[in-house]
């Protein structure tokens, strides 16, 4: 068996499967199942692997993989904690939730891939990412008036996929592409390639103006100045970087009526959130997401230990809005646009904690590692938490889970002798 299922094979197969997630991601509109043939494949990839060389891979990891198992078993035990009348509800959530049992699965039990693969994957990231950029600008040019309009109504421009985790996307694909370059991890006759990569994303990330994305970009941006000035004393460098992002932003509020009716809304926006009606601010994001918020606390604040079930959530949110807001027509509520109050109310006090261990540990354990792709893509987790509850979707799902286990894989040992960067 293992002269047929040579760890190079396997590796090319996980290669394969990894690629037809990325992609996936991206045409899971046109071809929905693609994204879980990956998910499924790199699952069975891993227990071939441990069928024919009877061990398992990563073993001394298994806190780190155990940590991330552990989010699926507390949507599983919610089962417990849910009314009879949900149980479809709650079985749609535990299927939604495999990624976390086959993902890890299968990357705990296989060897870490080689580096050249791994570049590789975060290069098709990056090509992809400027495929449907490009995309989504012709489109607009297409329907410049009406998408501009769309701008003044807290809505945006199409994307695939949708522009809140696309714009999470962007920002991660400019970290990799920037990251790639500073470590001279891209032969010299592609970095020119690359280079203009990251400025069409940059740009892009601005027409599209969603501030999820924009949050994302200047935070890691602010990051990179700190380091440089903290950390390298590299001064110049910082004021470089300082004074081109306060030239994009210029550019882009002149150049962009998207950014433009984008920066208009949000101040319309937040102060629609001190109205005390809830009437009229019912119909922007940002006052939706407020009332959202309180609606949520008010589910926790009556089952703080374990929480009401996720399934039974939108019932319960329901409750406290007719409570809250009476004057609100229930095509209006939403559950809480942030994943931690998504939690807390859905799981109590005891899973939010069990949550935050979960998805946090494995950047505790690559604390003293060089993994600055690991440490940007968590603080996108960290701060899309904040305003989304990204988990609750197949590609936010998708996008948190695998791109946090392929930076994973770059701080874990490989038997390659690659001398270029090995992307973590």
């Amino acid at each position: 068996m293992q002269s047929v299922f040579t760890v190079a094979r396997l590796h090319r197969a996980i290669l394969f499967f990894c690629s037809c997630v990325i992609i996936g991601i991206f045409v899971a509109n046109w071809f929905r199942i693609l994204p879980s043939i990956g998910v499924a494949g790199i699952a069975l990839t891993g227990i071939i692997y441990a069928c024919t060389y009877r061990r398992i891979a990563n073993w001394d990891m298994s806190p780190v993989f155990g940590s991330l198992f552990s989010i699926y078993l507390l949507n599983l035990l919610q089962g417990l904690n849910t009314d009879a009348a949900n149980i479809g509800e709650y079985n749609r959530d535990i299927v939604l939730k495999l990624p976390f049992v086959a993902l890890v699965l299968g990357l705990w039990l296989m060897p870490a891939m080689p580096s050249r693969y791994l570049r590789w994957l975060w290069l098709l990231l990056i090509g992809m990412t400027v495929i449907a950029a490009v995309g989504a600008t012709v489109n607009y040019l297409l329907h410049f008036r009406e998408i501009n309009e769309m701008y003044l109504h807290s809505k945006v421009m199409p994307t695939e996929p949708d522009h809140i985790r696309f714009s999470l996307l962007i920002t991660l694909a400019i970290a990799a592409g920037v990251l790639l370059l500073v470590h001279q991890a891209v032969q010299q006759k592609w970095r020119a390639w690359l280079i203009a990569a990251i400025i069409i994303l940059a740009a892009f990330l601005h027409l599209l103006a969603v501030r999820s994305g924009q949050m994302t970009f200047y935070a890691l941006c602010g990051l990179a100045i700190l380091w440089l000035v903290l950390k390298k004393k590299l001064w110049k460098e910082a004021a470089i970087i300082m004074a081109t992002l306060f030239l994009l932003l210029a550019i882009s509020y002149i150049a962009f009526p998207t950014f433009n009716n984008r920066v208009f809304n949000t101040r319309l926006d937040v102060s629609k959130v001190k109205q005390t009606s809830a009437k009229e601010g019912k119909k922007y994001s940002i006052a939706a997401r407020v009332y959202s918020y309180k609606a949520a606390l008010s589910v926790w604040s009556d089952n703080k230990l374990l929480g009401v079930g996720k399934a039974d959530l939108e019932g319960e949110m329901a409750k406290r809005y007719a409570i809250l807001y009476p004057e609100m027509e229930s095509t209006y509520y939403i559950l809480p646009h942030n994943q931690y109050l998504y939690n807390l109310a859905a799981h109590g006090g005891l899973g939010l904690l069990v949550f935050l261990i979960g998805i946090f540990y494995p950047a505790w354990w690559a604390r003293r590692k060089h993994a600055p792709l690991l440490l940007a893509h968590y603080l996108s987790i960290a701060l899309s938490f904040l305003v989304e509850y990204t988990l609750e979707t197949q590609i936010g799902l998708a996008y948190i889970l695998f791109f946090l286990l392929l930076a994973l894989q770059g701080s874990m040992p490989a038997e390659d002798n690659d001398p270029i960067w090995r992307p973590a």
